[in-house]
Parts: C-alpha cells; sequence; structure tokens
C-alpha cells in the first residue's frame, strides 16, 4: 500500500514538475516524460514509450493531457491517471490565470517576448533529441517494414503536409494488417509443427 502511495506521489511529482516548467506544447512535455519514466525511473520500456505516445497523440484533445492519462494509466492504474491529469493541469491552470490578469503589461513587454523567443529554440532542441533517441530505437531494431513505415510518414508530413490525422489513420492501419498477418502466420506454423514432427 505505501509503495503505491509512493509511486502515486512520484507521478504527481513528476507530472506537476513537468509541467510546471515545460515552454513550447504539449509534445514537449511527452518527451520529457519518456526521459524521467523510461530513462531516470525506469518504470516503462522505451517501446512501450512509443505506443504510448502513439495513443496519446491519436486521441483528441491536448497531448500534454493525454499523455498524463496514458503514462499514468499504465503506472497506477485509474488512481495514477487522476493523480498524472491533476500533476499536468494545475501548472498552466495557474499560470494563465496570472498572465490573463496581466496581459496588456505583458504583451509588450521586451524582455518578455525576447525569453519566449529563447525558449523556442530551447524548445526545438528538446524535441529534436527525443525523436532521435526514440527513431534510433526503431532503427537499431532492424525491422525493415517500421523503418519504411517510419521514414514515409516523416516524408508525407514534412515533405508534402499532408495531414497528420492521415498518417496516423493510414500507419494504425498498417500496424493492423501486419499484426493480423502476423498472428495468421504464427498459427499456421503452430498448427504445422505437431504434423511435422510426427512425419
Amino acid at each position: 500500500m505505501n509503495n503505491k502511495k509512493m509511486v502515486l506521489w512520484k507521478i504527481f511529482i513528476s507530472t506537476l514538475y513537468l509541467s510546471a516548467f515545460t515552454f513550447g506544447g504539449g509534445y514537449v512535455i511527452v518527451t520529457l516524460m519518456k526521459k524521467k519514466f523510461v530513462d531516470e525511473y525506469h518504470w516503462i520500456e522505451e517501446d512501450e514509450m512509443l505506443d504510448l505516445v502513439a495513443i496519446a497523440q491519436s486521441s483528441p484533445g491536448a497531448i500534454a493531457v493525454n499523455g498524463a492519462i496514458v503514462v499514468g494509466f499504465k503506472l497506477a492504474g485509474l488512481p495514477g491517471t487522476l493523480v498524472a491529469i491533476l500533476g499536468t493541469i494545475i501548472p498552466p491552470f495557474l499560470i494563465i490565470s496570472v498572465i490573463s490578469i496581466f496581459y496588456a503589461a505583458f504583451r509588450d513587454n521586451f524582455v518578455i517576448s525576447r525569453l519566449l523567443l529563447g525558449m523556442q529554440a530551447g524548445v526545438g532542441a528538446v524535441i529534436a533529441s527525443v525523436v532521435y533517441d526514440m527513431g534510433s530505437g526503431i532503427v537499431h531494431s532492424k525491422n525493415i517494414v517500421s523503418i519504411l513505415i517510419m521514414l514515409a510518414a516523416f516524408i508525407a508530413s514534412c515533405v508534402y503536409g499532408i495531414n497528420v490525422i492521415y498518417i496516423i489513420l493510414a500507419c494504425a492501419t498498417l500496424g493492423t494488417v501486419r499484426t493480423l498477418v502476423k498472428n495468421r502466420n504464427s498459427r499456421t506454423d503452430t498448427s504445422h509443427t505437431p504434423h511435422d514432427k510426427q512425419s
């Protein structure tokens, strides 16, 4: 019981901290969740984190909250989901509430505009770093089909500007077909094994 409470507390503190100090959108907090829960705590495998990110990205709503939901549920079920959501939404709620009060002063402030401009460069670096880490995991798996899907999705988005929704649906369809074919082949191999042994 105490161990579960400790896990819930760590989930809450981690998501609260990441949400409070993450600038640049939901993709950044998802990448930082990977560093926290995969690299630091070792609570989630990297392959599982890729699956969770895919679920978070393909679900409606803010990706930061979706990411917190799937990670929290993976680690501690429904209580983990609730504390992860709470930890994720508290900082932006408070910060935006304060900013809305002083919006007129912040809007034209030279120092704040330059701070935000600098943060954009840092955000780009963080996203690029985690994309490299996760992409290299797929490359190192040496699964040709997965590598081709990754490259095709990248080209479709960056070169041809295809809507991400269509790319996600296409990748989900390919993944489903691959899984069905793989399961059918494994069942076929299993059904032939006893006969092969008898002969």
